[in-house]
């Protein structure tokens, strides 16, 4: 039973990871970029920046996340709507596909579920034991007339 909840889990994390994902893996491009480091306009501090080209303009966005180190000149790939290529990410697994935010809660909610489910099933009342007890299938027509 835990395996199949757990897959259960897993399918419906999965599908909201790749219905949720902004901007959209189905209707997004993919371009090649190179990294450059550019003076922040809201810090004034100098932060890694993916330069890429949609075909009509040269953007640049954002390309920190914990744990990665990317250095000038570094090629990555980033992923845009072409409607608002100014929304663009960076397309790695962790950063586009996976957040640290998402990961840890969806650590903590599964435990928690599990824990609950464990803790409801854990210590069933003796009339529901008894009831259990004497169970009897009702035996079931192969073919229904």
């Amino acid at each position: 039973m835990y395996k199949s909840i757990t897959i259960l889990y897993i399918v419906c994390f999965a599908s909201y990871l790749f219905l949720s994902r902004q901007p959209d893996y189905l209707d997004g491009e993919t371009a090649p970029a190179t990294i450059h480091w550019l003076q922040d306009s809201a810090s004034g501090k100098s932060i890694p920046k993916a330069v890429f080209n949609d075909g009509r303009k040269e953007h640049a966005i954002d390309a920190r996340y914990f744990l990665r180190d990317l250095k000038n000149g570094d090629k990555v790939e980033v992923i845009y709507e072409t409607d608002n290529p100014e929304k663009a990410a960076v397309y790695t697994f962790f950063g586009y596909w996976i957040t640290w935010g998402e990961l840890i809660a969806t650590i903590v909610i599964y435990f928690a579920l599990f824990q609950i489910a464990v803790s409801v099933t854990k210590n069933p009342t003796p009339e529901a034991l008894i009831e259990q007890l004497e169970f009897k299938e009702v035996p079931k027509r192969k073919y229904i007339e």
